[in-house]
């Protein structure tokens, strides 16, 4: 998107305000599609956590890919956007077997992750299918918060506990139709992706009814210029020799599955803020915004990089300035980041803000949460309200019971 367009929409739509364009959600998608062009059967599952805008879900519907969810309410979203119950899956970590039953309910395909639900899913209801969540003791991912597949992971069944998972199987007369992982998030290194995909194999191996096999994702996107990402062209063909090879020891082509969500959605995303106030202290020059990180909590939770640019003064002498918020604790975005300058009533733009920014935002500091704004084909489309005061108390209830506690203390 050019600087003039997310302008316009910061002038029409207000700040702070997420902005995402279709047409990057598009290339992603049909990029890793064509990765793996060579595969007779692939499914991808975008992660609905990343962002659950049911115009995003309405897009990535249309592109022909299904859902990842991890709760029911992700389920519900799902559904409501048009999507086809066989075309979700739902894959949660410690929910209740009720929560489980309920979405089985809906026609969704089940992913269990562990061995007490398995069992008591597979005794109550052993005619429906079930996908079995592995962990396979891989450390992998950009940062330990979302690294999973690690031993020490509550994710996953482990490895080791297959002949824990084949009893329950044989006890209850369950079928199970998929085996799934997911290792973590920012990977880089393809070959260690490449190692779990065959403890994946090995173990898909001790199940002779499968439908397909789901590998995750954590493809690192790159969230500056230069930036390294996964390669995922090279990726795709040595994973799609392998997945072939391994189909023909299975006797079977199985679909291979994939569930990306930062990697479709982060570099489509925008998020738009002012400038309140420039502040220098003795050793600091301090941009203040009309956000925090009640808004993009990532940087503060990931120490996630996020590019800043002066979208009013683009062309501007670089000065540094540390980007901060406005909620009454450390709330920095960036430290000592060179940016065009910037004067008070600015616009500047956090890159990388489509997977994970709107999706973990809050009323922190009771707070309005930003609108957010699609941006296809040319034309903006406001597809989420800013909240307003209603919104903040409307599941609150008044209570009138405090003026006895007066009346009794006087």
């Amino acid at each position: 998107m050019e600087n003039k367009n997310l302008l316009a929409i910061a002038n029409e739509f207000g700040s702070p305000v997420y902005v995402y364009d279709s047409s990057k959600i598009i290339s992603q998608y049909n990029r890793l599609s064509d990765a793996f062009k060579e595969v007779k059967q692939l499914k991808l599952n975008y992660a609905v956590k990343a962002l659950s805008n049911l115009a995003i879900l309405k897009l990535i519907n249309s592109l022909g890919a299904g859902l990842d969810t991890v709760s029911i309410q992700e389920v519900e979203l799902g559904l409501k956007a048009g999507v086809k119950p066989k075309n979700i899956v739902f894959t949660p970590n410690g929910v209740s077997l009720e929560e489980i039953e309920e979405v089985s309910s809906l026609g969704v395909q089940i992913n269990i992750d562990n061995l007490s639900i398995l069992e008591q899913f597979g005794t109550k209801h052993p005619d429906t299918p079930v996908c079995i969540r592995m962990n396979p003791h891989v450390m992998a991912g950009g940062n330990s918060k979302i690294s999973v597949g690690h031993i020490d992971s509550k994710f996953g069944i482990s490895i080791h506990q297959i002949p824990h998972i084949l009893r329950i199987v044989q006890n209850t007369g369950m079928r199970i139709n998929g085996i799934h992982m997911h290792t973590g998030s920012d990977i880089l290194d393809i070959e260690v992706f490449l190692r779990a995909c065959e403890i994946l194999f090995e173990t898909a191996m001790n199940f002779k009814n499968l439908d397909f096999i789901d590998f995750g994702s954590g493809f690192k996107v790159p969230y500056k210029s230069g930036d390294i990402e996964t390669n995922i062209e090279e990726f795709g063909f040595k994973m799609t020799k392998r997945f072939n090879s391994f189909c023909k020891e299975y006797g079977k082509n199985l679909t291979l599955g994939f569930e990306p969500g930062k990697f479709l959605v982060s570099e489509a995303g925008y998020f738009l803020a002012k400038v309140n106030v420039i502040k220098q202290t003795t050793s600091t020059v301090f941009a203040g915004i009309d956000s925090g990180f009640n808004h993009l909590i990532r940087p503060m939770f990931y120490n996630s990089h996020h590019e800043i640019i002066n979208i009013t003064n683009p062309e501007g002498k670089e000065r540094f300035y540390s980007v901060v918020g406005y909620i009454c604790e450390t709330d920095t975005f960036a430290t000592n980041r060179r940016i065009s300058e910037i004067t008070e009533g600015d616009i500047v733009a956090f890159k990388n803000a489509g997977a994970y920014c709107f999706s973990m935002s809050s009323n922190y500091n009771s707070r309005y949460r930003p609108a957010e704004v699609l941006w296809h084909e040319g034309e903006a489309h406001l597809i989420r309200k800013r909240e307003t005061f209603n919104d903040l108390i409307k599941n609150q209830i008044d209570i009138d019971i405090f003026s006895k506690t007066k009346e009794t203390v006087s």
